[in-house]
């Protein structure tokens, strides 16, 4: 009788509040977790979505041969030697040279082509500057197809086919979807910056240098990348200039013909599609940021 006394006694007894405090702060915790969960589950599924085939194609890189594509989704073994097997039966090196190549020209050019066209189209007050904008627009409709056949006729006669030079030189006239994303965030500077500048004197190269380009970092970083993206990931412009040789093949091109070699070693092919994305997906969280403040801020004004 004595032990169910205190028994009832102790239940009875009032709870500190120190573990009052600790119980309600695990159940404020819990709301909180349940309140993430609810809210981003949508963008979690989607993240698991996209990132399943990511870690499927790691995996599959570092079987074996006999066990890639079976129904064991983990290597038995870990196989390391896989990634540098993909160098000795390959150039990838030299794809890899190649693609740099073409990317940091390609970017480059763009770049510094493109921003005088789309100040002189956010800035300065011309007749027919409506029209050259819906130009610019309307080139961005044209399939690349359409005017494959006279493009290929003009570079072989200047000789420059079997290479990248016709894929790389025509971004030095700028590209229409980065004069496009330009002038979107160009047209979003207050005037008075520009105006202050030239009434201080600063002729109007100047100004674009010294005054917006400074606060156009964010809209460039984006153009930058996009355009580095797309020379890394373009397929169809090397198959069409670069040729049949080894030497002359880019990381896209070259990744289809590794895989014609080696068809049913998948652990091989997994290995080096691994090698030829990394990079992108590295740069990519590296600027992402920059990437998506230049993208969220083209879009603002029209």
């Amino acid at each position: 009788m004595s032990v169910t006394r205190e028994v009832t006694a102790l239940a009875a007894r009032p709870a500190a509040p120190g573990d009052a405090r600790r119980r309600e702060g695990a159940r404020a915790r819990r709301r909180r977790v349940l309140l993430w969960i609810a809210t981003h589950a949508l963008a979690v599924t989607l993240a698991l979505m996209f990132l399943a085939p990511v870690a499927f194609m790691a995996l599959t890189a570092l079987m074996t041969d006999e066990q890639a594509l079976t129904s064991e989704l983990w290597p038995r073994s870990w196989n390391w030697g896989n990634l540098t097997e993909v160098f000795d039966r390959s150039l990838l090196l030299r794809w890899a040279g190649n693609t740099l190549l073409y990317a940091a020209l390609g970017t480059l050019f763009t770049v510094v082509s493109s921003v005088p066209v789309a100040y002189a189209l956010a800035r300065f007050r011309f007749r027919g500057r409506r029209m050259a904008f819906l130009v610019v627009i309307t080139t961005m409709m044209l399939p690349p197809q359409v005017v494959a056949v006279p493009l290929y006729l003009v570079w072989a006669r200047l000789g420059l086919t079997d290479s990248l030079w016709p894929l790389i030189l025509p971004m030095v006239f700028g590209d229409a979807f980065s004069i496009f994303l330009l002038r979107q965030f160009l047209v979003t500077i207050p005037r008075e910056y520009t105006d202050a500048a030239k009434v201080d004197g600063c002729s109007d190269f100047r100004t674009l240098t010294r005054v917006v380009l400074p606060m156009a970092r964010p809209a460039v970083a984006a153009v930058a990348l996009f355009q580095f993206f797309y020379c890394w990931n373009d397929y169809y412009g090397p198959l069409l200039y670069a040729g049949v040789q080894q030497d002359h093949l880019t990381l896209s091109l070259g990744l289809a013909t590794f895989k014609a070699f080696h068809s049913v070693q998948w652990n091989l092919t997994m290995a080096a599609t691994l090698l030829v994305t990394a990079p992108v997906i590295i740069v990519f969280f590296l600027a992402q940021r920059v990437f998506i403040e230049g993208v969220t801020l083209t879009g603002v004004k029209g």
